[in-house]
């Protein structure tokens, strides 16, 4: 009998812990949610999120980078990239410095490519001092890529707009045609637009033709596979721009050889004379004039005004990405 009792006294000890410990339980519950509900929702953006990339970047980085290329005799390989002062007639400038002035650098930083920029007649005499086609579109590419790297390394989910005007133009295109054929540098994902003027390799329908759409095509593509002294003429761009071709934006005035060399047979003297007038080309005629309506216009619009209006509705339909820490 006495066994039997302390059978049951142990059982309702049993019972009483088990009470007690479901009771505690239930208090940390409604404590956890008290707190969840005084806390409110959460402020931090929420969305889907790509496999194998983080879900959020360091406090100072841009949601949006621009990457500006200048033309040719616009820039300099030891110019600033944050306020570049070589040449202050440069085109691009006409969109980069407005953007500057409009966004803060958290929201759009703009970063101008400095590179030698130039193009040596190979017949020039006496000798023009300047440097090769081929070096310059060289030096440009390597620290167009180098930038992109750069950024992309620290901050993974900021998108990138890049733009160019003439040798700057075949540089950012040629950048673009390899990240969206998954050449890198970058992943296509990263890319919010890219913006072309007057791009020597120029193919009409492998990007998205802004205003008039000349039915001639880059100087580089009708002279494919010239190489002489420095003057290297690359044809079209393999696998054109890939799955950034409906990102891509491409302006070509009817009268710029540059960009509308009209389709025909190729004899000697077409190539001899097209190489020795390309420099003055690149000062002369429509090519040097997109900062006006005379050869390139759209509801009034210069191509720079446009480009500054492009680049400024993909600023402002563009993510803010999650940040590690208070986003300045």
């Amino acid at each position: 009998m006495a066994s039997r009792d302390k059978r049951g006294r142990r059982a309702l000890t049993v019972m009483g812990i088990g009470a007690w410990l479901a009771a505690v339980i239930a208090i940390i519950v409604i404590a956890i949610l008290v707190a969840s509900l005084l806390r409110g929702p959460s402020t931090r953006p929420t969305g889907p999120t790509i496999p194998g990339r983080p879900t959020s970047q360091a406090a100072d980085c841009p949601d949006v980078q621009v990457i500006s290329v200048p033309g040719t005799w616009e820039s300099t390989s030891t110019d600033d990239p944050i306020h570049p002062h070589f040449n202050r007639r440069a085109l691009l400038l006409q969109v980069t410095a407005p953007l500057e002035r409009m966004y803060a650098t958290h929201r759009a930083a703009v970063y101008t490519v400095p590179y030698v920029a130039q193009f040596h007649n190979p017949i020039a005499v006496p000798p023009d001092g300047q440097e090769t086609y081929a070096a310059s579109r060289a030096q440009g590419t390597a620290r167009l890529v180098a930038e992109l790297n750069r950024v992309y390394q620290h901050c993974p989910l900021t998108g990138f707009i890049l733009m160019g005007f003439s040798q700057g133009a075949t540089i950012a295109g040629d950048v673009a045609g390899d990240i969206g054929n998954a050449l890198g540098p970058i992943p296509a994902e990263n890319v919010v637009g890219v913006g072309l003027i007057s791009d020597s390799r120029r193919v009409r329908g492998e990007a998205t033709a802004i205003g008039p759409d000349p039915e001639g095509q880059g100087v580089e593509v009708l002279f494919g596979g010239l190489n002489l002294m420095g003057v290297d003429l690359k044809g079209k761009r393999p696998g054109g721009f890939g799955s950034l071709a409906g990102r891509t934006a491409t302006i070509c005035g009817a009268r710029d050889p540059i960009c509308n060399e009209p389709d025909r047979p190729l004899n000697p003297l077409d190539i001899i004379g097209n190489v020795t007038q390309l420099a003055t080309v690149l000062t002369m005629n429509s090519h040097a004039l997109y900062g006006t309506t005379s050869d390139w216009s759209l509801d009034g619009q210069t191509a720079t005004h446009w480009m500054l209006s492009w680049a400024r509705g993909l600023i402002d339909a563009a993510p803010v990405p999650p940040h590690q820490g208070p986003h300045r």
